[in-house]
């Protein structure tokens, strides 16, 4: 089983010194090393906990444990690490989405001239925006705790560039508003202090909420209605509220009765009551935990997989996802004619049908291996 656990601390690296992370890291690794290991839990990182993060940890896991081992995910190059894991979660998410979009659309359009809305400016927001990018979408906003970032021309977006500047901005443990600031970008984008970016916009295609949990509320699901937007799907771990993932299913479902015999996929952009096709985080975020179980894999096997191969992995883990829970929704919900099949309900199912499959085959083996 992956994913089954969550922990972390309450340690804020916010202005500390590299330094002070570091004695945090070796401390906290201390006692936590006495409870992992390659065959019993295999942490990752998450908010706040990137690659140098995890080197700390990782150094000191070998200090204690005195062993080199695959116990962590999301290590450096060098030692045990996998390529493509940084980028995993953002590149999944929007495999996920496109085959949202490629599925509702009967495969006629895909991310190509898309108007994209990001939250967060961290790993998962920057690499599910230069995935959209090299997929020919535009991404028209990133944000941070401080504030939003929001492209003033919505046909040229953000560039490549800029969003490498971003990145090193964070690994600074700056803020957005500091890049504003600093390179005279007010002509081009427009900083939005203390806001989110749902709001803010009169034509959007896709939304992917990429920074924290909560970050979408019931009043922001329905300006992304106003907005236009047809596929919504959580780079973030519980991205939305419970209001806000109300309110896109009941647009999911009240499109059909709005245009009947219409499927959404041929109802009018401008038409109200246009549904939403809303994607849950536990699918739609789920690539970097299964890059971190492709991390795992080469570990064991000590080798190393090409980009090619590991992104290749990635998008067919991806493309299982989504049919799991579309094909799970049509199987076990009733799904109102001309809406699309709830991927939160396909999702869940999906999930306690395969979590009830491993329990069963556990107490078989169990079972069996007591008449032995």
């Amino acid at each position: 089983m992956m994913g089954g656990g969550k922990g972390g601390a309450d340690f804020d690296p916010k202005g500390k010194s590299d330094n002070e992370i570091r004695k945090f890291c070796t401390q906290f690794m201390r006692e936590l090393s006495r409870h992992i290991g390659p065959d019993t839990d295999v942490p990752a990182g998450d908010i706040g906990v990137g690659g140098r993060e995890v080197g700390f940890l990782f150094g000191a896991y070998r200090k204690y444990r005195n062993a080199f081992q695959g116990v962590l995910t999301g290590k450096g190059l060098d030692w045990g690490g996998s390529l493509i894991r940084p980028e995993a979660t953002g590149y999944g998410l929007v495999y996920y989405v496109g085959h949202m979009i490629s599925y509702a659309t009967k495969g006629k359009e895909s991310f190509k001239g898309k108007k994209v809305a990001i939250s967060g400016s961290g790993n998962v927001a920057q690499y599910a925006a230069l995935k959209v990018i090299e997929l020919g979408g535009v991404v028209v906003s990133l944000s941070d705790s401080k504030g939003s970032l929001l492209a003033r021309d919505q046909a040229k977006g953000f560039t490549p560039e800029l969003i490498a500047e971003i990145a090193e901005l964070k690994l600074k443990r700056k803020a957005l508003v500091d890049l504003v600031t600093a390179q005279n970008l007010e002509d081009h984008y427009r900083y939005l202090p203390g806001a989110r970016p749902w709001t803010h916009f009169h034509h959007l295609d896709v939304a992917l909420p990429c920074a924290t949990q909560n970050e979408v509320s019931g009043h922001e699901a329905e300006a992304l209605i106003k907005a236009g937007v047809k596929y919504v799907a959580e780079g973030s771990n519980m991205g939305c509220t419970k209001e806000a993932i109300d309110v896109f299913e009941h647009s999911r479902v009240s499109a059909a009765a709005t245009h009947p015999g219409i499927s959404p996929s041929h109802c009018p952009q401008e038409a109200e009551g246009v549904g939403i096709w809303y994607g849950p985080g536990k699918a739609a975020n789920c690539g970097g935990v299964a890059v971190s179980g492709l991390e795992m894999a080469q570990n064991s096997q000590r080798i190393a997989w090409t980009s090619e191969e590991v992104d290749k992995k990635l998008a067919k883990i991806m493309e299982d996802a989504f049919n799991i829970g579309l094909k799970t929704a049509t199987e076990y919900t009733k799904t109102p004619a001309g809406a699309y099949p709830s991927l939160v309900a396909g999702s869940n199912i999906g999930g306690t049908l395969r979590l009830g499959l491993h329990v069963t085959n556990f107490r078989l083996r169990e079972s069996c291996s007591s008449y032995a």
